[in-house]
C-alpha cells in the first residue's frame, strides 16, 4: 500500500489547481487523472474567458499548460479510474485497479458530466457547433441562427443568454409544456429573438465538419424536417460524478457533494480530511475559472488540516 499526504482525484481545472498549490506547499500530491484526463475542457475547442489569454486558448492546450505547471512543482500523476474508496477512517484508502493508496487528506475534483441527447453525430460535432455551455461558447455564434434543446430553467436561461449573440434562437422541447419556472418562461417568450418549437425532438445534428442543421421529428404527427442552424446547445442538465462516494459523503438531492458553509474551510465535506472542489460540488457557476478557484481553496483547506493533524 502506497502512503501519501495528499491525493487528488480528478484532473480538470479544479484538480490541477489543487495540485499546483499542494505541490508548492511541499505536500508532494498524487493526482489520479482518470482514463479521460483534463475534464470537460478536453472537448472544448477555444476558451476565450479564462484570464491571462487575450487571444484565447484551445481547451486541451489550457489543460496541458496546467498539468505541466503542476508537474513543474513536483506533482505525480497516475492514469486510471478509481474503483473504490474508504473514507470513514482517519486515513483514507483509495483503490485504483490493482493498486491501493492511503492518504491523510483527499481532494475530490471529479467534476460533472453534461447530459447529452445520445444522438449519432452529437459527440462527433461537439465543439464544432454542438455545445453544452452557453456562457462558454455563446460568443462564437454572433449573428448566427442556433437552437437550444431542453425545457427546464437552464434551457430558458441559456436561450435568453444566447440572444446576446445569435440572430435567432430556437427552443426545441419534446412536450407542449415546459418544466421551467413561470418567470423564466415568460422572460424567454418576451424575447423577440426566441422562437419555440414544441412537441418536437431532435433526431440528429447534420454536418460533416461543423453543424449545418438539425433533423427534427414532430412527436404528434411523426413528420420530419430539417432546420438549418449553425449551433446546437444541449441544456438538459449535468450529472455530477459522485457515484463513487455515495453512502460515505453527504450528497444533495441533485447529486452534488455538500461542502461546508464555514468560510474558514469552505471545501470541507462531512468527513474530516476530505475536501471537494469544482463542478462536483458546484451546481451554479460551472466555469473553468471558478473550478480553478475552488481547487485553490481545497488545497489551502487540506494544507491547514494536515498542519492541525
Amino acid at each position: 500500500m502506497e502512503k501519501r499526504d495528499v491525493i487528488i482525484i480528478g484532473s480538470g481545472p479544479a484538480g490541477l489547481t489543487a495540485a499546483i498549490y499542494t505541490a508548492r506547499a511541499n505536500l508532494k500530491p498524487l493526482v489520479i487523472e482518470g482514463f479521460q484526463s483534463g475534464g470537460q475542457l478536453m472537448i472544448t475547442t477555444e476558451v476565450e474567458n479564462y484570464p491571462g489569454f487575450k487571444e484565447g486558448i484551445m481547451g486541451p492546450e489550457l489543460m496541458d499548460e496546467l498539468k505541466a505547471q503542476a508537474e513543474r512543482f513536483g506533482t505525480e500523476f497516475v492514469s486510471g479510474d478509481v474503483s473504490k474508496v474508504e473514507l470513514t477512517a482517519e486515513k483514507k484508502t483509495i483503490w485504483l485497479e490493482d493498486e491501493v493508496f492511503e492518504t491523510n487528506a483527499l481532494v475530490i475534483a471529479t467534476g460533472a458530466t453534461a447530459n447529452l441527447l445520445g444522438l449519432p453525430n452529437e459527440k462527433r460535432l461537439m465543439g464544432r457547433g454542438v455545445s453544452a455551455c452557453a456562457t462558454c461558447d455563446g460568443f462564437f455564434f454572433t449573428g448566427k441562427e442556433i437552437c437550444v434543446v431542453g425545457g427546464g430553467d437552464s434551457a430558458m436561461e441559456e436561450a435568453t443568454f444566447l440572444t446576446r449573440f445569435a440572430s435567432k434562437v430556437y427552443v426545441i422541447h419534446r412536450r407542449d409544456q415546459f418544466r421551467a419556472s413561470k418567470i423564466m418562461i415568460q422572460k424567454a417568450k418576451e424575447n423577440p429573438k426566441i422562437q419555440f418549437l414544441l412537441d418536437t425532438v431532435v433526431e440528429d445534428a447534420i454536418g460533416s465538419e461543423k453543424v449545418e442543421g438539425v433533423r427534427l421529428v414532430d412527436t404528434k404527427t411523426g413528420e420530419k424536417r430539417v432546420l438549418k442552424i449553425e449551433g446546437m446547445f444541449v441544456a438538459i442538465g449535468h450529472t455530477p460524478n459522485t457515484k463513487l462516494f455515495e453512502g460515505q459523503l453527504e450528497i444533495n438531492p441533485k447529486g452534488y457533494i455538500v461542502t461546508s458553509t464555514d468560510k474558514t474551510r469552505i471545501t470541507s465535506t462531512n468527513i474530516p480530511g476530505v475536501f471537494a472542489c469544482g463542478d462536483v460540488q458546484d451546481s451554479n457557476y460551472r466555469q473553468a475559472i471558478t473550478a480553478a478557484g475552488s481547487g485553490c481553496q481545497a488545497a489551502i483547506d487540506a494544507e491547514r488540516y494536515l498542519e492541525n493533524h
